[in-house]
């Protein structure tokens, strides 16, 4: 298991959470009653959508054994080997608009997207 903090050595975070979706989802933690020091949200990739990959995300009480965790604004956030070498990279965001409001992933690793943004292709 490694962890890495957004406040430590130079080198940029394998993944980035902005505030505002630091904050949105430690707020919904502590709604559904998650202790907040331990559990945390876990972004993962799986295959679906029409452009072969699609992100998920849910919270876990704890990481698992070969997770990596990220911590950001105080939000532990847990990734499996798997799922990052397809999210390397990427920042994770909460957006509000005219479309709804919702949980985004800025990932650089995407060569094309279906067009209603639920999925992608590396």
């Amino acid at each position: 298991m490694s962890t890495e903090s957004a406040d430590s050595s130079g080198s940029r975070p394998r993944i980035e959470v902005t505030e505002g979706a630091a904050e949105e989802a430690l707020n919904l933690l502590e709604r559904e009653g998650f202790d907040t020091g331990i559990a945390g949200l876990r972004l993962f990739v799986q295959q679906g959508g029409c452009a072969g990959l699609s992100y998920g995300m849910r919270f876990d009480e704890a990481p698992e054994e070969d997770d990596s965790i990220y911590i950001h604004h105080d939000l532990r956030v847990f990734v499996d080997p798997a799922s990052l070498k397809y999210i390397e990279g990427s920042v994770l965001d909460y957006e509000h608009g005219l479309q709804g409001e919702g949980f985004h992933v800025e990932n650089p690793n995407v060569v094309s997207e279906c067009g209603c943004g639920e999925s992608f292709r590396t």
